[in-house]
């Protein structure tokens, strides 16, 4: 059936539409992973996005019940240049046309994503609209749905993915994927904030014998530390840091006091509390394969990447220093604040999709925590 993809800046792109009919719009942008789009598509960091593969043929490994990095697909739409008509994979429970349909997610395939792609890191990310059906027959009418569509800038999406009350989490990795796991129901108690979290993320702590407490978003800091916890993580999550006012105050309150780790959103979040800003960037880094020096050590980490906005390079951050950048556009890729307790990195070392170069900042945070290191 026809499909139609239409850019705010008057640009059509034709295709076949697959997965769930009607029109939904989003901001466009697109993912370099050669595999894993099954945990893009779950991932609550692509939330109001339409999101386009580079790789050529996505399907062919279909669906399971294991992979999905939350518990639904969040993605506003999802653009890929050939719809795989075969599943082959030992672990396959289902198609990805299925899948899209049953939770009201339209596709579109038989695009010209490399023109696509290179037109959008041309001009930027931008608004657009997706159609399936009936609506993709007015091209036009789709922009004008595309221009009246909400920006990302000053966007707080947190809120629409936060969990709405605090849980415990204590599922492990499988063991085919990750070794030596060492969960332990008595080891140091972390609080995760949730602002749009991972699976693979939690299932990193636990795997080093932590226990995790996941809390709403919106959770007073005073609240996390009559927890008494012996660390605090901030999580990944959808939209601009800056409109997330009440979690910069929040991680205000709680630096200096514990260790504190920040992962993608909460990488931005802790640079603007130590007094930074953040900035949106022209297309983003979305992939599982960006390269990132680590200044501390020197060593080069391929490393998977979701997101739009970065911390200013040039930001007065009271005293924190750069620990990372990335090597295609020296972008700020980490913080740490020695005094403060606090580090944080852009990318996601929890990798679902993507290399295993980072997981040791997963070890340095329980290193941290276990050691009963106390903020100087």
């Amino acid at each position: 059936m026809i499909g139609c993809l239409a850019l705010e800046d008057g640009r059509i792109f034709k295709g076949t539409g697959f997965g769930a009919e009607g029109v939904q719009t989003g901001e466009l942008v697109f993912n370099t992973s050669m595999t894993g789009y099954q945990e893009i598509l779950t991932d609550p960091s692509y939330h109001k996005q339409i999101v386009t593969m580079t790789v050529s043929h996505v399907g062919n490994t279909g669906i399971n019940l294991l992979d999905p990095e939350s518990e639904r697909i969040w993605v506003s739409g999802f653009v890929v240049r050939s719809l795989s008509p075969v599943v082959s994979n030992w672990r396959e429970q289902g198609d990805l046309d299925t899948y899209l349909k049953a939770q009201g997610i339209i596709g579109l395939s038989d695009v010209a994503t490399r023109a696509l792609v290179r037109h959008i890191r041309s001009v930027g990310v931008m608004r657009a609209a997706i159609a399936h059906g009936e609506a993709a027959n007015d091209p036009q009418a789709l922009v004008e749905i595309a221009r009246q569509s909400p920006d990302m800038s000053g966007w707080n999406l947190v809120d629409d993915v936060t969990s709405a009350e605090p849980y415990n989490w204590n599922e492990r990795s499988d063991p085919q994927w990750y070794r030596d796991h060492h969960y332990d129901a008595t080891g140091p108690l972390i609080v995760a904030y949730d602002f749009g979290i991972k699976r693979n993320i939690l299932r990193m702590m636990t795997d080093r014998g932590l226990r995790v407490t996941v809390v709403p978003s919106h959770t007073p800091a005073a609240e996390v530390l009559a927890m008494n916890p012996a660390g605090v993580f901030l999580s990944n999550g959808p939209g601009d840091p800056a409109a997330v006012t009440y979690a910069i105050q929040n991680v205000k309150d709680l630096l200096g006091k514990l260790p504190v780790f920040g992962i993608c959103l909460g990488h931005q979040i802790i640079g603007l509390a130590l007094g930074g800003t953040t900035e949106k960037m022209r297309f983003g880094h979305r992939g599982g394969n960006q390269p990132v020096k680590n200044l501390l050590t020197g060593v080069v980490e391929i490393s998977s990447h979701n997101h739009g906005f970065a911390v200013t390079p040039d930001s007065n951050l009271s005293g924190a220093e750069i620990t990372h950048i990335n090597l295609n556009d020296n972008s700020v890729e980490g913080l740490r604040h020695v005094d403060m307790g606090v580090f944080s990195v852009q990318y996601h070392p929890e990798a679902a999709p993507g290399p295993h170069d980072s997981l040791y900042l997963f070890d340095e945070f329980v290193g941290r925590v276990k050691s009963g290191e106390t903020v100087k």
